[in-house]
């Protein structure tokens, strides 16, 4: 990855470590941005318009970075920010972004109607967890969606939201404990 090949130096421009080299930091950090903000609004054009307002805010509070080595995930966690303030704005408008491959007609033949019938139930299921997970708390919401539309690992999203390990374990088995309360069926 191009991470690993620039070092700190390149990116703070030269041996003056109190400027950074913005053009740098797009090249090497705008795809791993525009991939989160997409994972949020799964719409490209969304994404790039949260993406560019989120090189915005970064540029602005650009003196706030402590550590250097951490840019990558001060942008990520901006980007991420960037994006929930993007839906939840659009969600006040009443325009909530749909994903495109819900509009496109279904292709196949009776053939597959097990493979339909069965990819049908995992989209409605995913719609139902979405839903769900929409009456979590914000902070719940958050380490859910890091951790599993992203992947990341907790020690990770505790980076990138300037939290302790053990309180992203904490806030992720109380978010998952909540969701298997809302998504199983009571008896």
């Amino acid at each position: 990855m191009l991470r690993a090949i620039l070092n700190r130096r390149d990116l703070l421009g030269g041996d003056d470590l109190g400027t950074i080299d913005f053009n740098q930091l797009y090249e090497v950090y705008s795809k791993q941005m525009l991939y989160i903000a997409y994972k949020y609004t799964k719409d490209f054009f969304h994404a790039e318009d949260v993406v560019q307002e989120a090189f915005l805010k970064a540029y602005k509070k650009m003196d706030s970075i402590g550590d250097t080595k951490k840019i990558g995930a001060w942008l990520s966690a901006i980007t991420a920010r960037t994006a929930i303030d993007f839906l939840r704005m659009e969600k006040r408008k009443g325009c909530i972004p749909i994903d495109d491959t819900i509009l496109e007609p279904m292709a196949g033949t009776a053939e597959n109607t097990e493979d339909i019938e069965e990819e049908v139930f995992l989209r409605l299921f995913q719609e139902e967890v979405g839903r769900t997970m929409e009456t979590l708390s914000a902070q719940s919401q958050e380490v859910l969606k890091l951790k599993i539309q992203h992947g990341l690992k907790e020690n990770e999203i505790a980076c990138i939201l300037n939290l302790k390990s053990g309180t992203v374990k904490t806030r992720l088995y109380r978010a998952r404990k909540q969701l298997k309360r809302c998504l199983t069926p009571t008896g």
